[in-house]
């Protein structure tokens, strides 16, 4: 696929391959329909149409779809892994994932201003102990981890990586100032 044309990539100029994995499933059971859209989407691919879904070609990107095609061959279905360059219509596969990335960091902000509503309703709630801080320890781990996971497979650079960073830092701050209250309260009892 060449990007050169498309004016909506930092990679402009650069030409792209895609990983196509077609494949198809038995019906029943819908689990394990279920267990490869769940693998696809962990993966960050992006459907091209039912049972076909494409992701920028990288060592790792073709690793875990050569796995995935070997797990879909054992349930038992059939399942091909193709490279490719897109002819006519790369902007389109290119907005879809763009798409997909965009929307990952949108929930990025809204999981952020949820673990701010619950820091604050620690607050609210006069909660200040060490089993409470260690579970938002662990509720913002999972976001700094969540979003290392989009960003490593955020290949074109979508929109909306600065906003959940600085949302990400927001809870940083949070969880710092919470913790140093905790901290306070308990050497207080103490």
């Amino acid at each position: 696929m060449r990007l050169a044309e498309s004016t909506d990539t930092p990679d402009a100029g650069e030409a792209a391959e895609w990983l196509i994995l077609v494949y198809r499933v038995p019906s029943e059971p819908t689990r394990l329909r279920a267990a490869v859209w769940r693998r696809l989407k962990g993966l960050g691919a992006v459907y091209l149409q039912n049972s076909i879904a494409a992701l920028p070609k990288s060592p790792a990107a073709e690793r875990a779809l050569q796995k995935l095609r070997h797990e879909i061959l054992d349930m038992p279905g059939t399942a091909i892994l193709m490279s490719s360059t897109v002819i006519a219509g790369d902007s389109h596969i290119l907005n879809l994932y763009q798409s997909a990335r965009t929307d990952e960091y949108d929930e990025i902000v809204d999981r952020c201003k949820d673990f701010l509503a619950g820091i604050e309703k620690e607050y609210q709630a006069n909660h200040f102990t060490y089993a409470e801080l260690e579970e938002n320890e662990v509720d913002y781990t999972k976001l700094v981890n969540w979003l290392a996971k989009i960003r490593a497979r955020d290949t074109f650079q979508a929109p909306g990586s600065t906003e959940a960073d600085a949302a990400l830092a927001q809870c940083a701050q949070a969880l710092e100032d919470y913790a140093s209250r905790v901290y306070s309260e308990e050497s207080e009892a103490h």
